[in-house]
């Protein structure tokens, strides 16, 4: 008779051969302390290092590992949503192969579970090993995005949590396929809680979250979650349009009225411009918003998965997310 699972830890990984060896140890050692079952997902997001075989490894001889190899690179929030689809456990923490986030903490945030919290989330009080720039951007995007939005989304978190079994059903249930999971952990409520820590450098190897993407997750969060951005586009245009309207009545008033010449036609030009670049924003604004649309309208499945490796049998995952199941 198998193992009920009371923990599952989700280790979403993109070329992490670096680091996987030492996050997968850490994690074993703080997982052993806790002396109860639990399994260690570990989501290969089509990594083109040996990250994945170094893990198919483990699980031959260590039945608490298990391994989804995706087809290809689905995003770091899909690998973290195949992750939850297979997870076994009555609790599921999700945490990143690159060790700035302390597996230590684990423990921690279990004890606040089973004080009756349904969400332990981290919240980050200082960045170490990060550049002005990052740091900067990502406390202004956090800022924009509680402002933007009509749930309250914690600042300075990222994925790093804990979710009742509860709260992994509920968003198992959500069919978004731009996803910015740490915003849909807010939508669906349930008691929450933050453990502030200290996030610390990559113990090894590159960032996998390049400006590129970072912008990407900062336009599905936001477009996920809030229509401001397409109401700012209606405010916008009213007032350029009467700013507009006032401009060319006084031209008139000029040319019918006195003797003065109508001068500035450079800075008509200007300001012509000025209305084309705003026209040109929010046209760019609202055609994120239909492209969304039109990706939810495709039907495509959430992720495809190559490969899985248990130490035990595998329940299916729901047939709307995978595509392919192979072990």
């Amino acid at each position: 008779m198998s193992v009920q699972v009371r923990y599952s830890i989700i280790i979403p990984m993109y070329n992490e051969e670096a680091v996987i060896q030492e996050t997968y140890r850490r994690i074993k050692k703080v997982m052993g302390t806790t002396g109860e079952p639990y399994e260690l997902i570990f989501v290969n997001d089509g990594s083109t290092d040996n990250c994945a075989q170094m893990i198919e490894e483990y699980s031959y001889w260590d039945e608490s590992v298990k391994l989804i190899d995706l087809s290809r690179n689905f995003g770091h929030q899909v690998a973290i949503t195949a992750g939850m689809d297979y997870a076994l456990g009555d609790a599921v923490v999700i945490i990143d192969a690159d060790l700035q986030d302390p597996p230590e903490l684990i423990p921690e945030m279990i004890a606040e579970w089973k004080q009756g919290y349904q969400v332990v989330y981290a919240k980050r009080i200082k960045r170490n090993g990060e550049s002005l720039f990052k740091k900067w951007t990502a406390s202004l995007f956090y800022r924009v995005l509680r402002y933007s939005t009509d749930i309250s989304i914690p600042v300075d978190t990222g994925d790093f949590r804990l979710m009742d079994r509860r709260v992994c059903d509920e968003l198992k249930r959500l069919p978004e396929k731009n996803r910015f999971v740490r915003g849909l952990v807010s939508w669906v409520g349930f008691r929450q809680k933050a453990i502030e820590y200290e996030r610390e450098e990559r113990l090894a190897g590159e960032t996998k979250y390049p400006l590129g993407r970072m912008l990407k997750l900062s336009l599905d969060g936001i477009t996920s979650f809030s229509y401001k951005p397409l109401k700012l586009a209606g405010v916008l245009g009213v007032l350029l349009s009467v700013s507009g309207f006032l401009y060319l009545m006084y031209v008139l008033y000029l040319a019918l009225f006195t003797d003065a010449a109508v001068k500035g036609w450079a800075s008509m030009i200007g300001i012509t411009l000025t209305f084309n670049g705003f026209v040109l924003l929010m046209l760019g604004i609202l055609g994120e918003y239909v492209g969304r649309i039109y990706d939810e309208s495709k039907g495509r499945p959430l992720y495809i998965v190559q490969e899985f490796y248990s130490g035990r049998p595998q329940q299916s995952a729901p047939e709307q997310r995978v595509a392919s199941l192979n072990k």
